[in-house]
């Protein structure tokens, strides 16, 4: 069974899925040099954001990778803005644990956008995949992503490991952070 898409809210930000409507925003967003150089996301242009944006939908389809776009309405009553992504991969598989993502747009990032949006992540995955399971969410990000590790220190994650680089694809070590379901009282 695969889940089907829903809307998380908390505080300012929803997390929703990504749309087509999407994409001419997020074409934008990677235009910031530091969003490209630790999202692995191929988007230059509108084209390449309106595949990505498709790719994300076939995720919830197959359940394999539910990817949300974060928004935020800091202004009650105003539009939102696209601040982010938070996805989870592989939690539709017979495994306990399942990995975590996020980037965040360079107007939001230092505003707790991205420990908010990881947050409510993990919380709804913990509950919707209680039943398959999932009692362990993993983190991974490169060693000399400093703002990843604050990330994962304020969205509960503890850092528990270092993955060895294998280059080219990861010319680097890695970190690898875990944050395991609560139990019940």
């Amino acid at each position: 069974m695969h889940p089907t898409p829903i809307h998380l809210a908390t505080g300012t930000l929803t997390l929703r899925p990504w749309s087509p409507e999407d994409s001419a925003d997020l074409a934008e967003l990677y235009r910031d040099g530091a969003l490209r150089r630790w999202a692995d996301a191929a988007v230059h242009d509108e084209a390449s954001a309106a595949r990505w944006v498709a790719a994300q939908q076939r995720g919830w389809e197959t359940g394999d990778r539910l990817a949300f776009a974060v928004e935020e309405t800091r202004v009650p009553g105003s539009a939102p803005r696209l601040v982010g992504n938070a996805v989870l991969k592989y939690a539709a598989g017979e495994s306990a644990s399942a990995e975590v993502g996020y980037w965040t747009a360079a107007h939001a990032r230092g505003r707790g956008v991205a420990p908010c949006a990881l947050t409510a992540l993990t919380d709804w995955a913990f509950t919707a995949f209680a039943r398959e399971g999932l009692t362990r969410l993993e983190l991974l990000h490169q060693v000399d992503n400093v703002a990843s590790c604050r990330v994962a220190e304020k969205a509960g994650f503890a850092l528990t490991g270092i993955l060895p680089a294998t280059p080219p694809a990861f010319p680097l070590d890695g970190h690898v952070h875990e944050r395991h379901a609560p139990t019940a009282a």
